[in-house]
């Protein structure tokens, strides 16, 4: 009797191919993972593309949504306006017909609302793309009077008047008048009367006359000139000058 115990057979169906034709394939196929760029380098670059991007948001150039139609014809609900930044870092002050972004807090709203940290955050990134609606207490105003600056409403046409001399404000959204309610306001130094190019839609430095600061908006408040419209494409360009202060005297040298 055989006792010693014979080599079994492997079963060769149960082995893993390991073929030429086989190996090469997986061959080919590690060639071209290693060579497509690794998606940890893509994220890279995306992120530092945002950081970028949020960074020229943040310090040059900001996109503002337009969520109300308070400047019409100017602006309409929905464009997209470019803000420079730069516009008043250098020296430089809003002038009349200036059209200007600025935080409203302490002029136009009492406190800034409450909200929770991330979804600020978040928003506060979003809107800085112009991708959402600004902060409720972010504003888009024209500059009427600058400091030192004595505004009038109306004379006997119906017409502002700044340090005397009657505004010709071509940019009024049709039909409205220039203002239905009455005020004689001297411009402290060092902030701006603001009023909404659609007077009747419009709350600005009129509906805050009777509040602690009188509606006037600090210069230190303004967040920069808005310059351009970048959306919808069909209004791309700069926006329009107008000449309505041309002319308007200096402050204290207003004509009787």
């Amino acid at each position: 009797m055989d006792t010693e115990a014979r080599p079994q057979e492997r079963d060769r169906s149960s082995a893993p191919a390991t073929g030429p034709e086989e190996g090469s394939r997986f061959s080919r196929v590690g060639r071209r993972f290693a060579a497509s760029p690794s998606w940890r380098r893509v994220l890279a670059l995306g992120a530092v593309c945002a950081v970028f991007v949020l960074l020229f948001s943040t310090f040059v150039v900001q996109p503002f949504l337009i969520p109300s139609g308070s400047m019409e014809s100017t602006l309409r609900v929905g464009d997209r306006v470019l803000v420079n930044k730069l516009a008043y870092r250098f020296g430089s002050a809003p002038r009349r017909g200036d059209v200007v972004v600025f935080d409203g807090t302490g002029s136009f709203v009492r406190e800034s609302p409450r909200q929770n940290p991330v979804a600020r955050l978040l928003h506060g990134a979003a809107a800085s793309l112009g991708l959402a609606e600004p902060a409720e207490t972010d504003f888009v105003k024209r500059v009427v009077g600058v400091g030192g600056d004595r505004v009038v409403c109306c004379d006997k046409r119906g017409r502002v008047e700044v340090n005397g001399r009657p505004l010709d404000e071509d940019y009024l959204f049709a039909g409205d008048e220039p203002s239905r309610a009455p005020f004689d306001i001297v411009v402290p130094d060092g902030t701006l009367w603001m009023m909404g190019d659609h007077r009747s839609h419009s709350r600005d430095s009129r509906d805050h006359l009777g509040e602690p600061g009188g509606g006037m908006v600090p210069v230190d408040k303004v967040i920069g000139r808005a310059e351009w419209l970048g959306w919808p494409l069909n209004r791309l360009g700069s926006l329009p000058d107008t000449a309505a202060f041309d002319g308007i005297p200096a402050p204290g040298k207003a004509h009787g």
